[in-house]
C-alpha cells in the first residue's frame, strides 16, 4: 500500500510541475519548454544591450567606454523605418550591441536565436565566434572563457548585414525580392547548465543525433511508438551514474506512459540513450485538431535533476501517394492552401517578439490556411511552436532565392550546413511536412540537388520523415525527390511526375515584370475598389488550387503579409493583411472558404457561419454588391427591407471552394441619396446579408455608409494574447475615424497623433511617419511597447490639426501582465534611458551602378522567376 501511494503521489507531483510549467512560460528556450526541477536554469537576455549604428573601433574591448551608446532590448532591428522602405532604404552595413553582466551560474551559454548576416562576437575582449547566416542559433560557451559565478562580463556583438556572397542567401538586397532587415533580431538567453546535461542538437553536430531527437514508429488510430534518442554529455572530471526519466503527458495532464533507463558515463564522454514508450488510442494531431502531449525528460543523477525540460510533441502519420494525393492518419486529406511568410512588420523589421509570431499563425490560421512555406529561410522558434500549438503543416525552406556562387565552394558547404541545422534544430516539430533543402528559383547543379536530398535522409532516417520538396524545373528533382513543386494541370500532362504536385507560390499576375504592376497586388489605402479587385483575383486563382484528378495537393499564396523587398521602390502589396496586420477585403474571401464546424480553427474554437459584406456603399461603390461566405446561401435586403435578393453560395470547380456571391446592381447610389436627402430617412441606407444553412438564418451582417467624420476610436489587436511586461513586447494600437453611429469613416485623412502615460512606449515617430500617422482607409495604427514593469498603459489620441468640425479625441487603457521568466541585468546601473549619443551611419554598400546595370540585372532577375514559373 505505501508503495501504491508513493507512485501516486509521485505522479501528483508531476502533473503539479506539468501544470505549473505551462501557466509559468510557454516560450521554448533551445528546443525545450520549461518544468519545475528542470536542471538547467535559462534567464531571459534580452535587456539592456548598448548599441552603436555603425562601425567603431576597439568596440569589442573589454574596458571600452559605451556610456554614451543607446540602450536597447532585442529582438532588435538596427534602425527603424517608415512602413514602406522597400528598394534598398533600409540600413545595410556594420552595428555593434555591448551588454554588461554578473554571471549568475557556473557553465554558461548565451544562446542566440539568430542575427541577421555575419557577426563576430567577443566575451571579455576575446574573440568567440565567427559565424555566416542570418536565420540560425549560435551559441557560445562561456567556460572557455574562464567565466565563473560572480564574474563582471561583457559581450560584444558585431552585427554586419551588408551584401556577402559567401554565404547564403548570398544575393545582394538591391536584386533580391526581400529585404535583410539587420541586427539581434530574434530572443537572446542565457543558459546555465551542470557539467552532465542534454547537449544541443545544433552545436553537437551530429548526423541525426545530438540533443533530443523524438520520432515514432507503428501509428495507427489505436496505438503509436514514441521513440526518444537523448544524448548525453559529461563535461565533469568523474564517471556519473545517471537516470533518464520520460513521462508522455496528455492535454488533461494524466500521465499516460513513463520510461527510465540508467547509464555509466565516463568523463569526457557523450552517449545516447534510446528510449520507447507505446501510447494505447493515441490522439492524433492534424491541422483541424492539433493535439499536443508534453514529454518531460528529466536527467537524474540520485534524487537530484541535472538537466531537463518538456517538448510537445504530436502524433500523425502522413503519407505522399502520388497519383493518390496526400494522407493523413489514415485517410485522404482535403487540398492545401496555404501561404508563404516573410518575417518583416511595419517599421521594426524582422525584429518580432514571440507574441507577434505566435498571432501572425493565428491571422494564417483564421484565413483558412493549413500550410505555410517559410519563404525563404527557416522561422522564429516560436513561430514554429505556434504552428505546432494552433495546427498549421510547414514547409521549411533553406536560406537562398536566385543564386549561386559557383565561384566559391565554400557558399555550397554552407548550404549544406544550413539544411542540416535546420533539420536539427526542427525535427521535433510535428507541423514540419516537408523540408526544402535547395536554393528557390536557383539554377544549381545534380550534385548539389542530389546531395541536399541525402542530407534530409541521413538527418531523419526514421519512419514518417518529413519530405523533400523543391521545383520539378531544377536538376534532379524530377526523378529522384518526394513532392515536386508544379502548377495545376500538370498532373493532366503526359509527362507528368510519379509524385505528388504542389504549387509553392500562387496568385501573381504582373502586366510587366519591370513595372510591376499587378492584378492581385492592393495597397489597403488604395481603397475598396483595388481590394475587392484583389480579393476577386485571389478567388479566381484559389480556387484552381481544387482543379485536381488527385495528384495535385493545393499550394501557397504568394504573400498574406505586405513585405519590403530590395529589388522594388514599392513594398510587396499583396497581402490580404497590411504590414501592420490590419485585414484587407481578401482576407474575408480567404476566411469564407473555411468549412462549418471543421474543427478547431483553434484550440478551443469551431469555425462560424460567416458572411462578410465587401462594400462599403460609398458614392464610389460599385453597383454589385460582392459578398463572401462559406453558407449554403445569402440573402441581402438592402435600403431597409426594399430590395431582398437571395443567391446560393457556388462551388464551381469543387465542393470545397465558396465562390463570392455576387447581387447585380444591388447598390444605387441615387436611391440612397434619395433616402438621405430628400426622405429624411438615413436610417433606411444600409445593407443586411444574411448567411442561410439548411434553410435557416445562422449569421448576418449590417453595413451602413458613413457619414460625417466625427469621432476616434481605438482598440488593441492583442487576438486574446496580453502585453507582456518584459521590455520586448509590442502589440498594434488602431485609431479608427468614425461619425456619430460608429460606422468607420473609410476615406478620411486626417493625421492622427498618439500618446502614451504609464508602463509602455510608442515605437517610431514623425521622421518614419509613425506618429503622427495619416489615416488610411479609415484607420491609423501604432505599435505600443512595454515596459519592463507590468502595469496599466493610458494610450491617447488626437486629431493633430484639431478644428470646430474635427473627430474628438480618444482614450484607451491596457494592462501589460507580469513578465514571469527571471531576467539577467546588470544590478550595479539603473538603465532607463532610451536616449543615447546621434550615431553616424555607414552609407549602403550597394555598389555605384548605372541605370542600364541596374536594369540589365533586374532583367535577370525577372528571367529566372519566369523560368521558373512564378510570375504568369
Amino acid at each position: 500500500m505505501k508503495i501504491v501511494v508513493k507512485k501516486i503521489l509521485v505522479f501528483l507531483v508531476l502533473l503539479l510541475n506539468v501544470t505549473m510549467a505551462a501557466a509559468f512560460d510557454e516560450t521554448s528556450v533551445a528546443g525545450f519548454f520549461p518544468i519545475k526541477d528542470q536542471g538547467r536554469e535559462v534567464w531571459n537576455f534580452n535587456p539592456e544591450w548598448r548599441f552603436h549604428l555603425g562601425d567603431i573601433a576597439n568596440a569589442e574591448a573589454l574596458n571600452f567606454n559605451d556610456e554614451n551608446w543607446d540602450i536597447v532590448s532585442t529582438p532588435h532591428c538596427v534602425k527603424l523605418e517608415p512602413s514602406e522602405c522597400s528598394g534598398g532604404r533600409n540600413y545595410q552595413g556594420i552595428a555593434w550591441y555591448r551588454k554588461h553582466f554578473i554571471a549568475p551560474a557556473n557553465h554558461l551559454e548565451i544562446y542566440f536565436e539568430a542575427i541577421m548576416g555575419k557577426q563576430k562576437i567577443y566575451i571579455n575582449g576575446q574573440l568567440a565566434e565567427v559565424h555566416f547566416g542570418g536565420y540560425l542559433p549560435i551559441i557560445v560557451h562561456l567556460d572557455k572563457f574562464g567565466v565563473k559565478k560572480g564574474d563582471s562580463c561583457v559581450v560584444a556583438v558585431k552585427a554586419d548585414n551588408s551584401d556577402d556572397e559567401s554565404y547564403p542567401p548570398g544575393k545582394p538586397q538591391y536584386l533580391l525580392d526581400f529585404a535583410y532587415h539587420g541586427g539581434i533580431y530574434r530572443d537572446v538567453w542565457l543558459i546555465a547548465k551542470n557539467e552532465v546535461h542534454i547537449t544541443d542538437a545544433v552545436l553537437a553536430g551530429h548526423q541525426a543525433a545530438g540533443g533530443l531527437f523524438v520520432h515514432y514508429n507503428h501509428i495507427t488510430n489505436h496505438s503509436a511508438e514514441v521513440l526518444t534518442n537523448t544524448e548525453i554529455c559529461n563535461n565533469s572530471a568523474n564517471v556519473r551514474k545517471i537516470t533518464i526519466e520520460q513521462f508522455l503527458v496528455d492535454a488533461s495532464g494524466k500521465v499516460v506512459q513513463k520510461t527510465s533507463s540508467r547509464m555509466q558515463l565516463a568523463s569526457g564522454t557523450t552517449q545516447v540513450v534510446y528510449q520507447k514508450m507505446k501510447v494505447r488510442n493515441p490522439h492524433l494531431w492534424s491541422p483541424e485538431t492539433p493535439y499536443l502531449y508534453s514529454l518531460i525528460t528529466r536527467v537524474k543523477e540520485g534524487r537530484i535533476t541535472l538537466d531537463g525540460g518538456r517538448t510537445r510533441i504530436g502524433i500523425r502519420y502522413f503519407e505522399f501517394r502520388g497519383k493518390n494525393g496526400f494522407w493523413l492518419n489514415g485517410k485522404k486529406y482535403r487540398q492545401f492552401v496555404g501561404a508563404n511568410r516573410h518575417q518583416d512588420f511595419a517599421y521594426v523589421g524582422n525584429a518580432l517578439p514571440n507574441s507577434q509570431q505566435w498571432r501572425d499563425v493565428l491571422r494564417l490560421k483564421q484565413a483558412g490556411f493549413n500550410i505555410i512555406r517559410t519563404a525563404h529561410y527557416p522561422q522564429d522558434p516560436s513561430f514554429m511552436d505556434a504552428c505546432d500549438e494552433l495546427g498549421i503543416f510547414i514547409i521549411v525552406a533553406t536560406p537562398g532565392w536566385q543564386f549561386w556562387n559557383k565561384k566559391n565552394p565554400e557558399f555550397e558547404s554552407r548550404v549544406y550546413e544550413n539544411t542540416r541545422e535546420i533539420i536539427r534544430r526542427d525535427r521535433n516539430h510535428s507541423c514540419v511536412l516537408m523540408w526544402e533543402p535547395i536554393l528557390n528559383e536557383t539554377r544549381y547543379p545534380k550534385s548539389f540537388s542530389l546531395k541536399s536530398l541525402k542530407i534530409t535522409k541521413e538527418e531523419y532516417p526514421y519512419p514518417y520523415r518529413p519530405v523533400a520538396a523543391a521545383d520539378m524545373k531544377s536538376a534532379g528533382v524530377y526523378d529522384n525527390y518526394d513532392v515536386v513543386y508544379g502548377w495545376p494541370g500538370d498532373d493532366k500532362n503526359p509527362n507528368k511526375p510519379k509524385q505528388c504536385i504542389f504549387t509553392r507560390e500562387f496568385g501573381e499576375y504582373v502586366d510587366d515584370w519591370y513595372a510591376q504592376n499587378a492584378i492581385n497586388r492592393a495597397c489597403r489605402g488604395w481603397g475598396e475598389k483595388a481590394m475587392l479587385t484583389q480579393a476577386l483575383s485571389l478567388s479566381q486563382t484559389t480556387s484552381t488550387m481544387y482543379q485536381t484528378t488527385g495528384q495535385f495537393i493545393g499550394g501557397c499564396l504568394w504573400h498574406p503579409f505586405d513585405h519590403q523587398r530590395g529589388y522594388y521602390p514599392d513594398p510587396y502589396f499583396g497581402g490580404i493583411y497590411d504590414a501592420f496586420r490590419q485585414p484587407k477585403t481578401a482576407f474575408y474571401m480567404f476566411a469564407s472558404q473555411r468549412p462549418i464546424h471543421s474543427g478547431s480553427s483553434y484550440v478551443g474554437e469551431k469555425v462560424n457561419p460567416m458572411v462578410y459584406i465587401a462594400h462599403e456603399m460609398t458614392s464610389f461603390s460599385d453597383s454589385d454588391v460582392v459578398v463572401f461566405s462559406n453558407c449554403d446561401s445569402v440573402r441581402l435586403i438592402t435600403f431597409g427591407g426594399a430590395h431582398t435578393y437571395t443567391l446560393p453560395v457556388l462551388h464551381p470547380v469543387s465542393e470545397c471552394f465558396n465562390a463570392p456571391v455576387i447581387f447585380k446592381n444591388a447598390w444605387n447610389f441615387w436611391e440612397a441619396r434619395d433616402l438621405s436627402y430628400k426622405h429624411k430617412s438615413p436610417q433606411k441606407v444600409n445593407m443586411i446579408a444574411e448567411g442561410i444553412v439548411n434553410g435557416k438564418v445562422v449569421c448576418s451582417m449590417k453595413k451602413m455608409p458613413s457619414r460625417r467624420s466625427v469621432h476616434l476610436r481605438l482598440y488593441a489587436d492583442t487576438m486574446n494574447k496580453p502585453l507582456v511586461a518584459d521590455g520586448s513586447d509590442f502589440i498594434v494600437v488602431v485609431a479608427e475615424v468614425t461619425d456619430d453611429s460608429g460606422n468607420v469613416r473609410r476615406l478620411a485623412k486626417e493625421y492622427v497623433k498618439f500618446s502614451v502615460s504609464g508602463e509602455g512606449s510608442i515605437i517610431g515617430d514623425g521622421t518614419i511617419n509613425a506618429n503622427p500617422r495619416l489615416v488610411e482607409w479609415g484607420s491609423a495604427p501604432v505599435l505600443i511597447r512595454s515596459t519592463r514593469k507590468a502595469g496599466e498603459i493610458h494610450i491617447h489620441a488626437e486629431v493633430e490639426f484639431p478644428g470646430i468640425h474635427a473627430p474628438t479625441s480618444a482614450d484607451l487603457d491596457i494592462e501589460s501582465v507580469p513578465y514571469q521568466g527571471q531576467f539577467c541585468l546588470f544590478p550595479q546601473k539603473i538603465m532607463t534611458s532610451l536616449s543615447g549619443v546621434s550615431c553616424k551611419e555607414d552609407a549602403n554598400k550597394n555598389r555605384a551602378l548605372t541605370d542600364q546595370q541596374k536594369r540589365k540585372m533586374l532583367q535577370q532577375v525577372e528571367q529566372q522567376q519566369a523560368d521558373f514559373g512564378t510570375i504568369k
